[in-house]
């Protein structure tokens, strides 16, 4: 059923579409850096951005389970990977841009940084599970691990979306600003809180099927 689903000229046009459209802002700030079209400040527009992007593009990865599972579209989960790469992305886009930007690559003042300001903290702490993630993507690392260690790890992807959000209020707070704040949390509620029913259904098949693995 799911190779028919993305034989289907829909299905086939769905993967390098995604792929179109998620390059397109990193295109869109590159241009822009490139011909001064980034405002009075292009370092905090890039900044600003690239997270903004990494945020949207995690919950668009998180999106992927619940949507394949409504509308009964298992080839969905063939987007999963490729949004989660461009997630890492994205991030290591936000993190460039400031450590080269804003802090002019000064290894000592970055040090500094992360432990004054706990929302730099944070969100390196969650940009370190990324990449461990990303570590961990690929066929041969998988094999090594074995498929129930490599879920159980991947699951840390829930713990990167809530420091994600931590990340975004501590950046928020300071300016008292925190209607995008309130709109993600609510999204990335919602998407984790679709995942209950089947987690609850998961766990109960594993313990009458001892040795089973839940999908995420």
């Amino acid at each position: 059923m799911a190779a028919r689903q993305w034989q289907a000229p829909a299905g086939r046009a769905l993967k390098p579409l995604l792929f179109v459209l998620c390059l397109l802002p990193m295109l869109y700030l590159a241009w822009g850096a490139a011909t001064d079209g980034l405002g009075a400040n292009p370092a905090e527009r890039l900044i600003r951005d690239s997270g903004d992007w990494t945020l949207r593009l995690l919950c668009a990865t998180l999106a992927v389970t619940p949507l394949r599972r409504l509308l009964a579209w298992p080839a969905l989960a063939r987007l999963r990977r490729m949004l989660g790469l461009f997630t890492f992305s994205y991030a290591c886009l936000h993190l460039s841009c400031y450590a080269v930007l804003d802090m002019g690559l000064d290894v000592p003042a970055i040090v500094g940084d992360v432990l004054q300001r706990p929302f730099i903290l944070v969100g390196m702490v969650a940009y370190a599970l990324l990449l461990l993630l990303w570590l961990t993507s690929f066929a041969t690392v998988i094999r090594r691990l074995g498929g129930r260690t490599w879920q159980t790890l991947h699951r840390s992807i829930y713990l990167v979306a809530l420091l994600a959000m931590v990340h975004f209020f501590l950046m928020r707070a300071g300016k008292r600003d925190f209607a995008e704040v309130f709109a993600y949390g609510v999204l990335l509620a919602a998407l984790l809180g679709a995942r209950l029913p089947w987690w609850r259904r998961a766990r109960w098949s594993a313990a009458r099927r001892p040795g089973s693995l839940s999908q995420k």
